[in-house]
């Protein structure tokens, strides 16, 4: 009867974790149609760096 118990407590305790899963989220565009990009100057902002020159368009290689 104690062995019972415990599979029982075992079983309702690994259903309880399994509830917890999240589902996956469905993947962010770039940016919506007609929409600008992000300015060089704003993106600076959003990475944290000094220099706005790797986001221009002119600047990159």
């Amino acid at each position: 009867m104690k062995s019972i118990k415990i599979y029982l407590a075992t079983g309702i305790f690994l259903l309880s974790l399994s509830s917890c899963v999240a589902p996956p989220r469905p993947p962010r565009p770039s940016h919506p149609r007609g929409a600008k990009p992000m300015p060089p100057g704003q993106a600076k902002k959003v990475f944290g760096t000094k220099s706005a020159r790797p986001f221009a368009p002119g600047q990159r290689k």
